[in-house]
């Protein structure tokens, strides 16, 4: 039959033809292989060595192995919303629903539970990967040729519309649905309208770089602000500690998928909620990585950037997960940005600026744990997900987070007094003001989590609080009125 003698049969019967619905990147924002694979991976490395295995006996072998081992509530999955509110209108008018997908029995078994929109499950089962002609194969000896109407995505779905009354297009990428508007006959188009590029540069959190900003600080506490030559590897330096930021943002958010998704806020991050999937996280990791080892490379500081990166994969894979020493990587991935920018640089930290900026920095890890222990759901029980604190832990880590700031403090004090503050500057006396400054802005940082105010990272809390700012301001008048000679030797 050619397509111009279906297209009457799918007009007049397509609204009471079966309505056959596709699972992955059409019913789920997301393609649930990949999720497994991932998933199964990072949970257990050896899984990685077996997927050849497990493919040699084809590719439905492998997504049954997959399922069996990936652990998901389907409660949690992104859903396309705007189908599901479709497909509830159809079953309300008596319409047949029947979840047909390539993805593994097991996984439509628990997705069907969970919504309770289908009348019949059609999916791989081990043997038969159920994708493309063997889908179209499938569906035609349950229901007949022309006797269903299927709603896809993607190009391999074409295979299904051919043999379909009419088509429903989801979230269809622009030349598919222009050849499917051309080809069938088209029941209903649903797009939600996410954009997957702007989705793309939301994940890479370049609101986050802010932090990056501190491989600049060396070149301004040794008063190199005037050496035009060191700008140049520091801006390099900055921009590569960027890119592998970004890297650490994007892992973080695919290996903390399930999590994410039981998290009111989070649930919205890219990853989780399906506007990208892990396909494109792993397509993104290369470019950024080159770029990063790049620049790292020009401005010196390559070793400093590989052991911040080793670190932030240690840390996003495991050390996340145990008490203590999750905060005091968080304060190292700080210093490390110091230590690095002073290395590219040429203005090397010094171990005054060492003491105090790990103690500050072990408060700002502490104020991020607390502020997640604050904000935390009811339902996940006082425990945070993969980060193995629980609601009662809030007190002490308040008091190690609030010792640290006032330590940060007293060594900064000890910093001003000494010989090497009176060699660097021409006025020493004057950095005494930075002191009461910086115990006051951490001072109102552990009061605004109190208060149950920080939503994020405190440094890009920071960014957007004008109190913080007007503090910078005050320490820059001081570091530059403490460098400049005027009226006289310092007493």
């Amino acid at each position: 039959m050619t397509n111009a003698e279906a297209k009457p049969i799918g007009e007049a019967l397509a609204v009471d033809l079966p309505l056959c619905v596709d699972l992955d990147g059409t019913l789920v924002k997301v393609d649930t292989m990949q999720e497994a694979a991932f998933g199964a991976t990072v949970a257990d490395w050896a899984v990685l060595f077996r997927i050849p295995v497990w493919l040699v006996n084809g590719k439905a072998r492998l997504k049954q192995e997959l399922a069996r081992l990936w652990q998901f509530d389907p409660a949690h999955l992104p859903y396309n919303e705007a189908l599901l509110d479709y497909l509830r209108a159809e079953r309300a008018r008596g319409r047949s629903i029947v979840l047909s997908t390539a993805a593994a029995q097991q996984v439509a078994d628990r997705i069907a539970a969970h919504l309770g929109l289908f009348d019949r499950i059609i999916a791989s089962d081990g043997v038969t990967n159920l994708r493309g002609p063997a889908k179209a194969e499938a569906l035609c000896r349950a229901f007949g040729a022309k006797r269903f109407v299927y709603v896809g995505n993607d190009a391999t779905d074409h295979a299904v519309w051919r043999e379909a009354a009419g088509a429903v297009l989801v979230n269809a990428r622009r030349g598919v649905s222009r050849t499917a508007k051309v080809r069938y006959p088209v029941v209903a188009i649903i797009d939600d309208g996410a954009g997957r590029m702007r989705a793309a540069v939301k994940a890479l959190r370049p609101y986050q770089w802010v932090k990056n900003l501190l491989t600049f600080v060396p070149l301004f506490v040794s008063g190199g602000f005037a050496d035009l030559t060191a700008w140049v590897p520091t801006i390099a330096i900055f921009a590569a500690f960027c890119a592998f930021a970004s890297i650490a943002y994007i892992l973080n958010d695919m290996t903390d998928l399930a999590a994410d998704r039981a998290h009111p806020r989070k649930s919205r991050r890219p990853f989780a909620s399906g506007a990208l999937s892990i396909g494109d996280g792993l397509a993104i990791l290369p470019g950024l990585t080159l770029v990063g080892l790049a620049l790292g490379w020009y401005s010196g500081a390559l070793p400093a950037l590989l052991f911040y990166m080793a670190l932030s994969l240690s840390y996003n894979l495991k050390l996340k997960e145990m008490p203590l020493i999750d905060v005091f990587v968080l304060g190292g991935l700080y210093t490390l940005r110091l230590f690095a920018g002073g290395e590219a640089s040429g203005h090397r930290v010094s171990l005054w600026l060492l003491g105090f900026s790990s103690f500050l920095f072990l408060s700002l890890a502490l104020i991020k744990r607390v502020s997640e222990l604050y904000r935390l759901p009811p339902e996940q029980g006082g425990e945070l997900a993969r980060r193995g604190y629980a609601r009662e832990d809030m007190t002490i880590l308040q008091m190690m987070g609030v010792a640290a700031s006032f330590t940060s403090a007293l060594v900064l004090s000890l910093y001003v007094q000494s010989d090497t503050a009176v060699q660097a500057y021409a006025h020493p006396s004057l950095l005494w003001g930075a002191v009461p400054l910086m115990l006051f802005w951490q001072c109102r940082l552990w009061l605004s989590t109190a208060r149950g105010c920080m939503q994020d990272d405190p440094i890009v809390y920071a960014a957007g609080d004008w109190l913080s700012w007007l503090v910078l301001l005050c320490l820059i008048f001081l570091a530059l009125g403490a460098f400049i000679p005027f009226g006289g030797p310092s007493v």
